[in-house]
């Protein structure tokens, strides 16, 4: 009896672990969305920080900070 309990169970298990498994592949493609996520945020960014503008604004905060006396 104990033994055809336990078979179950271990069937059961198996069965659960497999489940979780189904989609390994998505995660690749998960990936793949992350990173060209991140390179479209980082030209966005590299697009903002080298307008004349804000360009202007860090050169000014730069020129400060080394202008600073201590």
């Amino acid at each position: 009896m104990y033994g055809k309990a336990r078979a179950r169970m271990r069937a059961l298990v198996v069965r659960v672990r497999t489940l979780g498994r189904r989609d390994a592949g998505m995660v690749t493609s998960e990936y793949a969305m992350g990173i060209i996520a991140a390179v479209a945020f980082a030209v966005l960014l590299y697009e903002v920080v080298t307008s004349g503008q804000v360009k202007a604004e860090l050169q000014a905060i730069v020129k400060r900070a080394l202008s600073a006396r201590m």
